[in-house]
């Protein structure tokens, strides 16, 4: 197959499934070509080796890339960060559009929303049918992220998600709660396919804890609550300093936050406020070095705002933890907390309350270390069952085939 990829971000910048799945269809044979902006994320600043251009093409494992500009963003400014979807969007629809090329069929990353824009039209425009990923339930994560919008801009959303769900040949999204969310939006049930975000078993997996990279980062000695990933409005990690705060006397605990985003800084400045002495920060660490950091987590958090939307999503940082074999503490309501619960992989507590992350995290404290491990080892055999990259890979393709053959009978009848 010819397969075209659309996201408005690829590799170099924080992706754990756009680039892998294209590297993979490839690897099968596929032709893959996947057409992104200049990589900018989540700093808002263009990555040092590129330069924005009109087109640019680069090649990586298998993958043709094709870069178009776009304006760099990723403040707080609800304008800056519009006028960065926006102009993706049209220079996806433009310039993408003239040069990606003929394919049998077309995956799109969403979000943002926008990337709906080019994938009808050029669909349209090259008779490609698309197949739609829904990773974030928009206009709703917009308001759980703190992006206000007027009301009008609000609805006009809500009418272009409708648009592209009807022009989609097939949706997929990445919990049982966004399937619900979308039949509710009168999406066809029959068109919408559950498929779980997956971690790459190559990379995340149970290793030995590396002694030198505890020793240079403060984890040795330690009773470490791991949080890996971005740090934004969406995460409310203020509650967690605040637990830090409840349990600033427990001997060798300590909270480590690693990576990066635009309340990381803030949230430092906030740590030193409160004079946290039992709280960390790493700077964004590659994704190969993530396993040896979590080695060293005895839990590793996830947690997000107390918020309707976020009760139907499962954070993919939940799937490499369930990878990784360690215990998991669970702040977030509803599919997330089901999927540990289920897997018997950690601890659940109510999100944005201090004292109960609190209480989960001493409970955890307090656990024998042979019960700790029963749970990581139960979360590591249920990630081998269910949400591996290669499983899902192999799904993937099959419905990437499936749509690009029913656009194929559909043209023949035609005829």
């Amino acid at each position: 197959m010819r397969i075209l990829t659309l996201s408005q971000w690829y590799v170099p910048e924080p992706d754990f499934k756009i680039h892998a799945l294209g590297q993979d269809l490839a690897a099968r044979g596929h032709h893959v070509t996947a057409l992104t902006g200049f990589p900018n994320y989540p700093q808002g600043r263009v990555y040092p080796g590129y330069r924005q251009r009109l087109r640019q093409w680069e090649e990586r494992n298998g993958v043709h890339v094709l870069r178009v500009p776009l304006y760099p963003d990723h403040s707080r400014s609800s304008a800056k960060r519009i006028i960065n979807y926006a102009s993706f969007a049209l220079s996806a629809a433009t310039v993408g559009a003239a040069s990606c090329g003929q394919a049998d069929v077309m995956w799109v990353y969403h979000p943002p929303l926008t990337v709906g824009i080019p994938a009808w039209w050029i669909g349209w425009l090259r008779q490609i049918p698309y197949i739609y990923e829904v990773q974030d339930m928009w206009p709703e994560t917009l308001a759980a992220t703190g992006m206000a919008l007027p009301g009008q801009a609000e609805k006009l959303l809500a009418h272009l998600a409708r648009f592209v769900y009807r022009n989609a040949a097939a949706i997929t999204v990445i919990s049982p709660g966004f399937k619900r969310n979308l039949i509710g939006k009168g999406v066809p049930a029959e068109k919408i396919h559950v498929f779980p975000n997956w971690a790459d078993e190559s990379i995340y997996r149970p290793v030995p804890r590396n002694q030198q990279l505890g020793e240079e980062y403060g984890l040795a000695g330690r009773f470490n609550i791991v949080f890996g990933g971005n740090m934004g409005a969406a995460q409310v990690l203020e509650n967690v300093l605040h637990a830090a705060g409840i349990l600033k006397d427990v001997p060798d605990l300590q909270f480590v936050f690693i990576g990066d985003g635009i309340d990381a800084e803030r949230l430092q400045q906030r740590a030193r406020e409160l004079r946290l002495k039992n709280v960390c920060f790493v700077e964004r660490q590659p994704a190969a070095k993530m396993a040896d950091f979590f080695a060293w987590g005895d839990g590793l958090l996830v947690h997000l705002k107390d918020d309707p939307l976020f009760e139907i999503t499962i954070p993919s940082k939940t799937i490499a933890y369930l990878a990784c074999g360690r215990p998991i503490i669970c702040a977030v309501r509803g599919d997330a907390a089901d999927t540990v619960q289920s897997a018997h992989a950690g601890l659940v507590c109510t999100p944005e309350d201090a004292q109960a992350l609190a209480d989960a995290v001493h409970t955890l404290y307090n656990m024998p270390p042979d019960r700790r491990e029963a749970m990581g080892n139960s979360g590591r055999a249920t990630f081998l069952a269910q949400y591996t990259r290669s499983s899902l890979v192999a799904r993937y393709e099959e419905l990437l085939a499936a749509v690009a053959n029913d656009r194929r009978s559909s043209r023949r009848k035609r005829q």
